[in-house]
């Protein structure tokens, strides 16, 4: 049993993932337009080839995604990308840490104790050669 697709419905999905009203849809297509026609337009399982190019081209979308879209085919395809078993697919939506917060807390306060000490070291001799160079 094959499904059909609804023209109507994928006109109002695009548009409502676009943000686009339906009053401002009818502003772009025209004076004849207006809220409650797209209303019944969205309704229809098949739009006119004619009208579908002017909604294309209002909502700057190609025809063929009003045509062919299948949300049930869409929601499979998802929902077989996040079920996967697939190792790349598992690391890309892991939400635990790889590595303990605590650990990496103290491993840059060590680095910062060393990097001080090793400012203060370089103080110390600056000095020495400064106190060098006036006694000179």
């Amino acid at each position: 049993m094959e499904q059909k697709i609804h023209q109507g419905r994928n006109v109002k999905r695009f548009r409502e993932m676009l943000g686009i009203k339906q009053e401002a849809l009818a502003f772009d297509l025209g004076n004849e337009w207006n809220q409650k026609k797209i209303s019944v337009l969205e309704q229809k399982d098949v739009i006119e080839d004619n009208l579908l190019k002017q909604i294309s081209d209002a909502m700057k979308i190609p025809v063929e995604a009003f045509q062919n879209f299948d949300e049930e085919h869409a929601v499979s395809v998802i929902s077989n990308t996040f079920t996967s078993n697939d190792a790349s697919t598992l690391n890309a939506i892991n939400p635990h840490c790889t590595f303990n917060p605590i650990d990496k807390i103290v491993q840059l306060y060590e680095e910062k104790i060393a990097l001080y000490e090793r400012l203060l070291k370089e103080k110390d001799e600056m000095m020495v050669r400064l106190e060098k160079l006036i006694g000179k």
